[in-house]
């Protein structure tokens, strides 16, 4: 089957979220909620992105098990019938949770212990939702910060010795590795935590609160993170000294990162672009109310030295272009277009087209979809199709890797 049809996804609304982007980015006329978090696009059973068909809705997952064919040969012969990938946007207004997702054996495993568990998928401590391994991508829409990964351990002992209530744990992780270092962290007594944080909290809350705190400087988001996040001050959150221990990554607009498995990371701050493998599979390491298995934390965490490498932005004389990521399960195209201009475009797998500014007309020889900003329409494999620019702008387009 070959064809494209419209588009409309999923939004989440997690307390983290901001209020104005999303709604601004989808035409939301009407707000009913007060966070609006993510836009999901995708077929995850947990949110399924609907086609209009002939006028009528039909989740897109439901469409692809009756026309699986749809998913493209080289799709199905590796990752079966499923949609492998899953497509976000992102308004990300207070901080998530540090986390960090698992290797797809691991997924697997997890998935099925916890099956045989008879856990509930609903279970607030199910830590596997699916089988599947979740490497991540994302591209600044904004200016954004995150965490991710640990830091040199040089860079970490300087950043402890720096603050006279961390240096005690400075002299401690001369003496271990980072693995054992940060389970000693996660499981710390909040009497200890208190030992370590407050000092700096009273130290720098001033300087705070007067605009004088950069947001690399990891002081700024410990007074930020327990601000945005309401934590109590005789009750702190372990994840809160990682500010210490990760690289704190600012990224501009149009770049990017890429998240592999088992890496810790969490995002603090801006809207993005974010491309994953379909799961929902969140290993999760403090700066949340909801459940933290240490256990399963401990035996994921990559406590690796991490060198964030940044993803460049497109090139602005680019008409079409492929971010690079070591994903096999998805790649992010940005389309750019201005008035009148015409790409011919193949779809070699299942993709799914997002306009992010203009608008954008998709031809084939049976259909054409007017598309402006916050559509989307989801494209067959094998389809041949126009794509023109109506308004100056560009979309992003999520499929898989070319092929070799």
């Amino acid at each position: 089957m070959t064809g494209i049809y419209k588009l409309n996804g999923s939004l989440q609304h997690y307390v983290w979220g901001g209020k104005d982007y999303l709604p601004a980015l989808l035409g939301v006329a009407e707000r009913t909620q007060q966070h609006y978090a993510e836009w999901w696009l995708g077929a995850h059973p947990s949110a399924p992105s609907q086609l209009d068909i002939d006028g009528k809705a039909q989740a897109l997952n439901t469409f692809l098990t009756r026309h699986p064919q749809a998913l493209g040969v080289r799709s199905r012969r590796i990752f079966g019938d499923q949609l492998p990938y899953l497509l976000k946007i992102l308004d990300v207004e207070k901080p998530l949770s540090i986390q960090l997702h698992p290797t797809k054996q691991q997924a697997e495993t997890g998935f099925a212990r916890e099956n045989a568990q008879h856990i509930a998928l609903s279970d607030a401590k199910r830590t596997y939702k699916d089988d599947n391994h979740k490497p991540e991508m994302m591209i600044a829409l904004s200016e954004f910060w995150l965490l991710h990964g640990f830091k040199a351990k040089a860079k970490i002992i300087a950043a402890l010795n720096a603050r006279p209530s961390l240096a005690p744990l400075a002299d401690k992780l001369h003496t271990q590795d980072l693995h054992g270092f940060y389970a000693d962290i996660m499981q710390a007594s909040p009497a200890q935590l208190a030992h370590w944080l407050h000092p700096i909290i009273t130290q720098q809350r001033a300087a705070y609160a007067a605009g004088r705190l950069t947001p690399d400087n990891p002081d700024y988001w410990l007074l930020y993170t327990l601000e945005a996040m309401a934590i109590p001050a005789d009750n702190l959150d372990p994840g809160l000294v990682c500010f210490y221990l990760f690289n704190i990554v600012h990224i501009r607009p149009g770049e990017g990162i890429y998240q592999d498995a088992g890496i810790p990371h969490a995002y603090l701050r801006g809207q993005n672009i974010e491309l994953m493998a379909c799961s929902d599979n969140v290993i999760r390491g403090g700066l949340t109310p909801k459940h933290v298995d240490i256990a399963e934390l401990l035996k994921v965490v990559d406590c690796r030295e991490v060198e964030p490498a940044i993803i460049p932005a497109a090139p602005h004389n680019r008409a079409l272009f492929t971010y690079h990521t070591p994903a096999k399960d998805f790649a992010l195209t940005r389309v750019h277009y201005t008035d009148g201009e015409k790409h011919a475009l193949q779809a070699q797998s299942a993709a799914i087209l997002l306009v992010m500014d203009g608008e954008i007309t998709l031809t084939t020889t049976h259909t054409a979809l007017r598309l402006k900003r916050g559509d989307s329409a989801f494209i067959c494999a094998d389809t041949s199709y126009r794509a023109e620019g109506v308004q100056a702008g560009y979309a992003v387009l999520a499929s898989l890797p070319p092929s070799p």
